[in-house]
């Protein structure tokens, strides 16, 4: 799959994600659906954006028992969705199941990556209230390599460590990386981040990237910025 932008669709309901997408006439960019909208309107809103002929990152972050996962991941695979993902933290075990529970019974299934560290977590909380003592680059790259040895196509993770991702795990592996901002923009919640053209030079294959985008007063304008500055 060729490196892309992806648009994170925050929104709360269907009306204002697809009077959104309607703005990109024309365009199919490849949409990230996550909690906040997949809770507010359910799989539809999955299926309509599908219909529309968009690549869809469906950004759940399961996290549970092993059982669970692989019973909900079997669920996720009937919507034909491009990308889904899990919690590194969960466990290889877990991680394995969800890779059972995600292949369809024709042996295809979609991409599978692991979330090993949330861009809004700095080394101060990663210490001070997970209580792992480790550098975060070291911890990103175990939860990287647990994932490899799952038989996951690649992880979540801050452009600061896609590089030494590709370097651990090979440079098949995939590097989704949110925490994505133009160069002097507002960070909003976001500790780790980089410039699209940054992103592009660390080794990111795809970056996530919601309000400079959703938020601009011209999206289109802002999509096709982020596009240039990370395709080149």
């Amino acid at each position: 799959m060729a490196k892309d932008v992806i648009i994170a669709c925050d929104f709360g309901s269907a009306a204002e994600t697809l009077a959104f997408l309607d703005r990109f006439t024309g365009q199919k960019p490849f949409v990230k659906i996550g909690m906040e909208l997949f809770y507010a309107e359910g799989p539809q809103i999955v299926r309509e954006i599908k219909n529309r002929g968009h690549r869809i990152f469906l950004d759940l972050k399961l996290h549970d028992i092993p059982n669970t996962v692989k019973k909900a991941m079997r669920s996720l695979s009937a919507l034909d969705v491009d990308i889904v993902n899990l919690h590194a933290s969960g466990t290889r075990a877990m991680m394995e199941a969800a890779l059972e529970g995600l292949t369809r019974p024709d042996g295809t299934r979609p991409l599978l990556i692991a979330v090993t560290q949330l861009t809004s977590t700095d080394q101060a909380a990663l210490e001070k209230e997970l209580l792992i003592e480790k550098p975060m680059a070291e911890v990103v790259m175990a939860y990287a390599e647990n994932a490899r040895g799952a038989g996951l196509d690649g992880v979540v993770c801050s452009p600061l460590e896609a590089g030494k991702v590709h370097e651990t795990c090979g440079e098949g592996f995939l590097t989704v990386t949110p925490g994505v901002r133009f160069s002097g923009g507002d960070k909003d919640d976001q500790k780790r981040v980089t410039t699209p053209g940054d992103a592009r030079a660390l080794g990111s294959d795809f970056i996530v990237v919601g309000r400079p985008i959703t938020q601009a007063d011209d999206p289109v304008a802002a999509y096709q910025r982020c596009v240039k500055e990370f395709l080149g």
